[in-house]
């Protein structure tokens, strides 16, 4: 079966699946090798890397865990694939908030738009987690990485390990050795959030 994503696939999910597919093959890993590492199914990664299924924010978690990435470096590195192919900007650095690519979880409806571009040195990203919604990601997502967590409008219940967090518009948080960790929103209005992220060393 062919690897080539349909040109009617959203923009963002064929560039995930292309970092995906790229990811796993400068590991050398088949499709099985990236399921054992982990614990996605070998099919449901295959649909990923044809463009076939948007995965969802805990199938990133889980994917990035392997490759010892940050879910937030998996997708920047995905939104980079198209801008390393084209010149949009027409001042360098400049990006006008109407071209950010936003990602949307489509298992709770989570949104992400990155705010820096490849060639920064940390990475920034806004979050929209809806009412309701829980995001789980485990321990080896945060590994390599130093991490902080700002919370802008409404309220975030964050599980750091077997501590939990309730932080209000303008809390932060740093984040330290690698834990479980759940982004979680337990009230009836949108929490928005950015992540700025740096990277401790290269996997």
């Amino acid at each position: 079966m062919s690897n080539i994503v349909e040109p009617s696939v959203d923009p963002l999910v064929r560039q995930i699946a292309a970092r995906v597919r790229t990811e796993r093959e400068r590991r050398r890993w088949t499709l099985a090798q990236l399921a054992d590492a982990s614990g996605v199914s070998p099919a449901m990664i295959s649909r990923i890397e044809r463009g076939e299924s948007s995965p969802t924010a805990v199938v990133l978690g889980k994917l990035s865990a392997a490759f010892q990435l940050s879910v937030a470096s998996l997708l920047a590195l995905a939104e980079g694939t198209q801008d390393a192919q084209e010149s949009v900007a027409d001042t360098p650095g400049m990006r006008r908030g109407a071209d950010a690519a936003e990602w949307r979880d489509p298992g709770t409806g989570y949104r992400r738009r990155q705010i820096t571009g490849p060639r920064f040195p940390a990475e920034i990203a806004e979050i929209r987690l809806p009412a309701g919604a829980r995001v789980p990601y485990p321990a080896a997502a945060f590994a390599f990485v130093r991490q902080l967590v700002w919370v802008l409008d409404g309220r975030l219940t964050f599980h750091d390990g077997d501590t939990v967090h309730e932080l209000d518009a303008g809390d932060t948080i740093e984040l330290g050795a690698p834990a479980e960790r759940v982004f979680a929103n337990t009230t009836d209005a949108e929490c928005r959030y950015a992540v700025v992220l740096t990277r401790d060393a290269q996997p």
